[in-house]
């Protein structure tokens, strides 16, 4: 296979694959189905785009080459449903009308999925997996699971879905509330699969990320009086301001306090800011709303210096309120360690179980080098090293642990 056909169809299968499995599975109303078409697409592309060319419209060619995989089988099973739904596909269009108060496909898959009927984690790993492209990997490092766990819980999803015969529907005005939760919980994580990688060799994944903040917009859009829904907008948006600063010439991360400020996104700050504002009227906080508000004190600092670090400590004591939790505590022992030092951070993060988490034993790390206690940040820095799945964050951790392991304890702060 060529380079530019290989390079073609994964970026297809990593930027459009959602959208193709929602549209086969508003067609087809069968999510096993539809995932089974599209992959067999993919397959077809991976044959013939190195001999054909790549086509045109390259996601348009995947969601029309599946649709026909799946007449093709409904011919096979020719069974009388089978050719009830057989002639539908033929008579839907490439391009299906989006209608009803859920307008995009995505959309609709992304609340279907979130029925009531499955558990909140199994809705949120179900639809992570279909509609985020996230591998079962990927998805069980948002979790912080086994892999082999997470395996289990999709297809138990999927099974659910099937067994009680859960419609692929669009929900109605109503009905959208309840599965407001779960929904929230996978665009939010869809974006933090794609701000930092938990695989492969880059830092972030601009396309994940660009489907989560499309996503929010849509929510936002569909749900203007749901202060939770702006609150995630505009996390989003404050926190994608910062990606132009967040890598070095060679991909590696900038951590926040050594990023260059000025090549922050000043439009999406604006934006987001004025969402934060916005929920702060309406005085109905909630955990999004409050990640958004402490985006947004560091989006006020025209330098790490000028941070607020006071007024961030004292929102991630709400947060802890609003949504207790050890990857909460973690952060919020970073704030404590600029209010009240190092060891003061560091004493809190110490009685955290969460070792199996690699940005753990990276905060660790660096109050202990803070700390001065050199030989257990080494070994913390060795941790979170073997703990990252993301290589650019491997070799930064190293380069850290190298440069201090060669920094005389005299220079030490």
């Amino acid at each position: 296979m060529t380079p530019t056909a290989r390079a073609a169809i994964e970026q297809v299968f990593r930027e459009h694959r959602g959208r193709a499995v929602a549209v086969l599975t508003r067609l087809l109303g069968d999510i096993d189905a539809a995932e089974e078409a599209v992959q067999d697409a993919f397959l077809i592309a991976v044959q013939r785009w190195p001999a054909d060319g790549v086509p045109p419209s390259p996601p348009g060619w995947i969601v029309t080459t599946a649709r026909n995989r799946a007449i093709d089988r409904l011919r096979r099973e020719a069974g009388r449903a089978d050719r009830h739904a057989q002639a539908a596909l033929l008579r839907a269009p490439d391009e299906p009308r989006e209608e009803g108060p859920v307008p995009d496909d995505r959309l609709r898959l992304l609340f279907t999925c979130c029925h009531p009927a499955l558990g909140l984690p199994a809705r949120v790993a179900l639809t992570l997996r279909l509609l985020g492209g996230l591998t079962t990997a990927e998805v069980a490092a948002a979790f912080l699971v086994p892999e082999p766990t997470m395996a289990q819980r999709i297809v138990r999803a999927k099974a659910k879905i099937r067994d009680a015969r859960i419609p692929y529907r669009v929900p109605t005005e109503a009905e959208l509330p309840d599965r407001l939760p779960a929904v929230l919980a996978v665009v939010y994580l869809v974006f933090t699969e794609g701000h930092r990688s938990t695989s492969g060799d880059r830092l972030f994944r601009p396309d994940l990320c660009a489907e989560a903040i499309r996503l929010g917009r849509l929510l936002t859009e569909l749900m203007p009086d749901e202060p939770e829904v702006t609150g995630l907008h505009a996390l989003l948006l404050l926190t994608e301001a910062r990606r132009p600063a967040r890598t070095d010439a060679d991909g590696g991360p900038v951590l926040l306090a050594d990023q260059d400020r000025t090549r922050w996104d000043g439009a999406l700050i604006a934006e987001g800011q004025e969402l934060v504002r916005r929920c702060l009227r309406r005085n109905r906080p909630g955990p999004y709303q409050v990640q958004a508000a402490i985006a947004a004190v560091h989006s006020d600092a025209a330098t790490a210096a000028e941070t607020d670090w006071h007024q961030v400590l004292a929102l991630y004591d709400q947060l802890m309120h609003l949504a207790p939790g050890p990857v909460v505590a973690l952060h919020r022992a970073v704030a404590v360690a600029e209010v009240a030092g190092p060891a003061a951070g560091l004493e809190l993060v110490e009685a955290l179980d969460l070792r199996q988490y690699d940005v753990f034993h990276a905060v660790r790390a660096d109050l202990l080098r803070r700390s001065g206690r050199r030989e257990e940040a080494v070994r913390a820095y060795d941790a979170a090293i073997v703990a990252a799945g993301n290589a650019a964050e491997r070799a930064f951790l190293r380069r850290r642990r190298d440069e201090f392991s060669a920094t005389p304890r005299s220079e030490e702060a």
